[in-house]
C-alpha cells in the first residue's frame, strides 16, 4: 500500500463539489472522510470506495473491482471498498456522484452499529 500526497490534492480537486474533506493517512495508504465518515481509501493511486449491498451492484456494473489483499498465510482478503469506475476518472460530475453513494454506504453502517451503552459511575 503506498499513498502520494500529489494524488490526495487530485483526488480533492475532482470530488470538490463534495466540500471539504479530509485526508489521513493509514497504513501506508490514506483514508479519505467528508463530515467524520470515511468513505473512500486512497492506495497506489486508485480510488476505493466505500460499498454496501445498496451500491456495490451498481459498482459491479459500472466495471468496478473489489479491494482485495494477500493474507500472511497467501489467502486473499476482500474489503467492503470498490474502485472508482474509470468512466469517472475524467469526469468529476461522475465521480461525484459515486461518491455520494458511498457516503451514503458508511451513513448507513454507521446507522446499523448499536449505540454505546454509557458506563456506569461509581
Amino acid at each position: 500500500m503506498a499513498y502520494d500526497p500529489d494524488f490526495g490534492e487530485w483526488v480533492r480537486e475532482h470530488f470538490a463539489a463534495l466540500g471539504p474533506l479530509e485526508i489521513k493517512r493509514m497504513f501506508g495508504a490514506a483514508a479519505v472522510y467528508a463530515n467524520g465518515l470515511i468513505f473512500a481509501l486512497l492506495d497506489d493511486g486508485v480510488i476505493w470506495l466505500k460499498a454496501d449491498e445498496v451500491n456495490e451492484p451498481l459498482l459491479t456494473q459500472a466495471g468496478a473491482r473489489q479491494f482485495t489483499y494477500p493474507t500472511r498465510d497467501g489467502a486473499m482478503m476482500a474489503m467492503a471498498y470498490w474502485s472508482l469506475p474509470e468512466s469517472a476518472l475524467d469526469d468529476p460530475d461522475e465521480a461525484v456522484g459515486w461518491a455520494r453513494k458511498s457516503i451514503d454506504a458508511a451513513l448507513r453502517k454507521a446507522a446499523a452499529r448499536k449505540p454505546r451503552k454509557p458506563k456506569p459511575r461509581p
